[in-house]
């Protein structure tokens, strides 16, 4: 069973909020910008920017992945590693409230999601 359209807006609110907090001035926003996606149970976080080799074109660079495990009621929270495959963030791996994951990717203790 897929989550909710209530609970869909819900969440899209509050990454939205993340997101709108952590994205650049307008004038830079051309260079570099924020965005997220919700598809499913997941939601990823990504930067945007013109590729070097295309300017014209933009290119997406993951930055944070959540899924929600409905039968558990828990988020589980990734990060992408050098390999670029997602992995399991273990300072949080998993938490019951989707507010503690967003908090964990805008804090980033350990420099996984901003570097």
């Amino acid at each position: 069973m897929a989550i909710s359209e209530f609970e869909i807006r819900r969440i899209e609110k509050l990454i939205g909020g993340l997101v709108e907090k952590r994205r650049p001035a307008p004038h830079i926003r051309s260079k570099l910008d924020i965005g997220f996606r919700v598809t499913g149970q997941s939601f990823e976080i990504f930067t945007v920017r013109p590729r070097w080799d295309k300017p014209e074109k933009t290119m997406e660079e993951l930055v944070a992945k959540a899924t929600y495990v409905k039968s558990r009621k828990t988020w589980k929270l990734f990060w992408m590693r050098a390999d670029l495959k997602w992995h399991s963030y273990p300072p949080l791996a998993e938490t019951k409230h989707l507010e503690d994951v967003l908090r964990e990717i805008d804090d980033d203790p350990n420099g996984c999601f901003w570097g």
